[in-house]
């Protein structure tokens, strides 16, 4: 049976916090399972300006901060000090600022209610948690990106303990980690627990009771531990020649974490660049298209003035030619009443007496002309 990490309620003030918004925090006092099984130690990469590492191959919102391991599943944040746990739960209003900070586009299985906010800036806590939560957390999002702590180092010991070897009590873990990890936290959360355990460890594992919620830990003198037979030179030796090849190897570990992240870090940006090139790619085309409709439309306007136009240059044309139809008509009408009038006014003008004379001259002549004769007026000629 897994022994608890973190027995106590712990309270302090976070010192990035205002001391008008002084919060206590607090674990749950049972270790719970958050339903991930991490099996081996993972990949971390470090967030670009922030002391958080996350991990971009777990399928779950998984971060290391502080010498502390961090997961968020949705409603609770839990702790723990080794990778896969046992896992604790923290108090919202407990959680350290830099962990909220954390913009939302490293958390690779965010809740639902992520969706609508803006994957370069944190999640918006204060809407999550309401109002009470966020009056004891004034000023979490307001920090001088100048002045970012370094991050922690990584715990690489741990990627030597997985599967059955993975230490399940937490004695062993705390004694595992005081041989092998050095660092001191500086956020209240990770300063306490750490102080704890090394309290149970000197110990010897026992279990300390929790102070009642809202009420400061006393502070305890350190137990003074058993004494130690004193080591040969030979095992000082092979100690320190040990201890070198740990922190060789950690220094190692450190650099291919490094280049992990700067691989990592080279494969965000690069991915960035392609999303912004397909972006810029889908805008062009999109615009082209709306170019190619525009043309489109005004070719079909212009066609469609162009008929316009020769229909009523064909409509002109039958009309003038109408026109001149009936103004021919017209004029031969004229012509021919003309000449009609100008028959008929000879034949009106002569007086009837002249039309006899000219009548009986007609038939002498004809009458000559069958006997052989000339006409009168030749024969007067």
């Amino acid at each position: 049976m897994r022994k608890l990490l973190f027995a106590v309620l712990i309270t302090s003030v976070f010192a990035a916090v205002p001391a008008t918004a002084q919060v206590s925090v607090a674990f749950n006092t049972r270790s719970v399972s958050i339903g991930i099984n991490v099996g081996t130690y993972p990949q971390l990469a470090l967030i670009p300006g922030y002391p958080v590492y996350y991990a971009p191959r777990l399928s779950a919102n998984y971060f290391f901060y502080d010498g502390m391991y961090w997961v968020y599943d949705g409603e609770n944040w839990y702790t723990s000090a080794w990778y896969d746990g046992p896992w604790d739960v923290v108090e919202p209003v407990a959680v350290p600022v830099y962990i909220l900070r954390v913009p939302v586009r490293y958390y690779r299985r965010p809740p639902p209610y992520f969706q609508a906010w803006v994957v370069s800036e944190p999640p918006r806590w204060g809407e999550h948690w309401g109002r009470s939560w966020e009056e004891r957390r004034i000023g979490w999002d307001r920090w001088d990106r100048g002045a970012v702590p370094a991050p922690a180092p990584l715990p690489v010991y741990q990627q030597q303990y997985s599967g059955n070897s993975y230490p399940q009590q937490i004695t062993q873990q705390v004694v595992i980690q005081e041989q092998h990890y050095h660092y001191r936290p500086r956020e209240a959360v990770a300063q306490q627990a750490y102080q704890r355990l090394e309290s149970r460890a000197a110990a010897g594992g026992g279990q300390a009771s929790a102070p009642p919620q809202g009420q400061p830990q006393p502070a305890r003198a350190p137990q003074a531990r058993p004494a130690q037979p004193t080591p040969t030179p030979q095992a000082q030796r092979e100690q320190q020649r040990a201890q070198q090849q740990a922190e060789q190897a950690q220094r190692a570990q450190q650099q291919a974490q490094q280049r992990q992240t700067q691989q990592a870090e080279r494969e965000h940006a690069q991915q960035q660049a392609q999303q912004q090139r397909q972006s810029e790619q889908a805008q062009r085309a999109q615009q082209q298209s709306r170019e190619r409709e525009t043309q489109q439309t005004q070719r079909a306007q212009q066609q469609a003035q162009q008929a316009e136009r020769e229909h009523a240059q064909h409509q002109a044309q039958q009309q003038r030619q109408s026109e001149q139809a009936q103004r021919a008509q017209q004029q031969t009408q004229q012509r021919e009443a003309q000449r009609a009038q100008q028959q008929a006014q000879p034949r009106q003008a002569q007086p009837p007496e002249h039309a006899q004379q000219q009548a009986q001259r007609e038939r002498e002549q004809r009458a000559q002309q069958g006997k052989g004769e000339p006409p009168k007026e030749q024969q007067g000629g």
